[in-house]
């Protein structure tokens, strides 16, 4: 028998307020739930819109606890209600001054496990991140869950080919990149770094982006949200590119094996010569 597990990604536009934004994420999750979906992954800062087109302090008021605050409770109580593994992309307020771009991984029985913090952070026109966020300090850390063992990328993170490394050298099946990326910057790479990532550390990948135009700045956020194979192959059709979506994928976790008795690049990396590419 196959070891699949059904995915799902979500895609959406921002609502207007934050209450309203939680609860239109906790449906499409119900619904996803109801398909007989086992994990399921939030866009980047879900239950906000995308700030950082922007620099104004009053956004920084909006950060919670992790896992303490109020939106990751709630997705605690979701998680045991669908009996999903949830990832939970939000604004991180970890103590006066320190807020960070998070996400919290939480298991099918509620069980909070631990949270990934976005390590790469741009300041660039329209994407002003250092002002809202530190560096992420956990690392790349694998979770065990109970769809298998997953990891956590945001974002920028995807440019950077060191931590979807770290996160196959730590035994990942599945990664999770929430994004919020827009149609004039970066589209191009959308197609092309997630599915190539996948090839490279041979697992699957779910990358989802935001959707539509915000009330902060001129981005479009275009969707596109899929899930790749470790044979860089779209499972199933890419969502919208203007519409709210849910996708729901089977992902078959034996092809992981599969791909790696092929390409052993696991087996045939050189770290012995690696060590000029970390040197200060």
């Amino acid at each position: 028998m196959a070891n699949t597990v059904r995915a799902a990604l979500v895609q959406t536009a921002w609502t207007g307020d934050k209450e309203s934004m939680v609860k239109k994420n906790v449906k499409y999750a119900r619904d996803a739930a109801a398909q007989g979906a086992q994990v399921m992954c939030f866009q980047e800062l879900f239950n906000a819109p995308y700030f950082c087109q922007v620099q104004d302090d009053e956004h920084k008021d909006t950060a919670e606890a992790v896992p303490d605050g109020p939106t990751t409770q709630r997705m605690i109580e979701l998680a045991k209600e669908t009996d999903m593994v949830l990832v939970v992309p939000i604004y991180e307020k970890e103590d006066d001054g320190l807020l960070y771009n998070t996400a919290a991984v939480i298991d099918s029985d509620g069980t909070y496990l631990g949270k990934y913090r976005k390590t790469h952070i741009p300041h660039v026109n329209g994407f002003w991140e250092k002002f809202y966020f530190r560096p992420g300090n956990t690392g790349y850390p694998v979770f065990d869950t109970a769809v298998g063992r997953i990891g956590v990328y945001i974002c920028y993170d995807r440019h950077f080919p060191e931590g979807w490394r770290a996160l196959g050298l730590g035994g990942a099946k599945i990664v999770f990149n929430p994004s919020a990326t827009s149609r004039g910057l970066s589209m191009y790479l959308w197609n092309l770094e997630q599915p190539a990532a996948a090839v490279a550390n041979e697992y699957f990948i779910g990358a989802i982006n935001r959707v539509g135009r915000e009330e902060y700045g001129d981005n479009d956020f275009y969707g596109s949200s899929y899930f790749v194979d470790p044979r860089g192959q779209l499972v199933g059709e890419s969502a919208s590119d203007t519409d709210e979506e849910v996708i729901i994928r089977d992902l078959d976790l034996d092809v992981i094996d599969e791909v790696r008795k092929v390409w052993a690049f696991y087996r045939d990396r050189r770290p012995d010569a690696y060590d000029s590419l970390v040197a200060p």
